[in-house]
């Protein structure tokens, strides 16, 4: 077997592996971005634990296709990154769609989100979504506010009272 099959092999394991253990995956094509840019991007989705892994477009078509991620297939043309992460996906799409708007040639085509397939609107809709975190905390916040008004109106009928008794004592009473 030559070299550069058992690399490709590899490399098309590599893929199918990744795609298959992690819980997102974003497609990506990149026509005349800079390596140094890609560079930049690369360090900030790192930083969200997210890795890029760039490989032959005909390699990853087949990782896809052997991971049964056909549609995914189809959407790699030119030169094709894969983002791969178990982050949080909103927070890894805003990175995306932030980065394709400023380079032209930068365009996020599709993706997996946890076993299902995200289309390009789909991934926008995804960016402009809340992190995980604030949306956790704001439904965190909606189930105990009742509590906190009742502790509150706990609390306010306790000094009530104990503003009564302490007047009757003052009286005298």
């Amino acid at each position: 077997m030559k070299v550069g099959e058992q690399y490709r092999k590899k490399m098309a394991s590599s893929i199918k592996e990744g795609v298959s253990t992690k819980s997102n995956t974003f497609v990506v094509s990149f026509r005349g971005v800079s390596s140094a840019k890609m560079n930049t991007l690369r360090k900030d989705l790192k930083r969200k634990q997210a890795d890029v892994m760039v490989s032959k477009t005909s390699v990853s078509r087949v990782a896809f296709k052997q991971a049964n991620l056909e549609s995914l297939a189809d959407l790699m043309q030119g030169q094709t990154a894969l983002v791969l992460s178990n982050a949080d996906a909103s927070e890894i799409s805003k990175i995306l769609v932030k980065f394709a708007k400023e380079f032209e040639g930068f365009i996020v085509q599709g993706g997996v989100l946890d076993g299902s397939i995200l289309t390009r609107d789909q991934i926008q809709t995804l960016s402009d979504l809340p992190s995980r975190t604030v949306l956790l905390t704001k439904f965190l916040g909606t189930i105990s506010a009742p509590a906190t008004r009742f502790a509150g109106a706990l609390s306010a009928k306790t000094r009530d009272f104990m503003s009564i008794l302490q007047q009757k004592s003052e009286k005298g009473g």
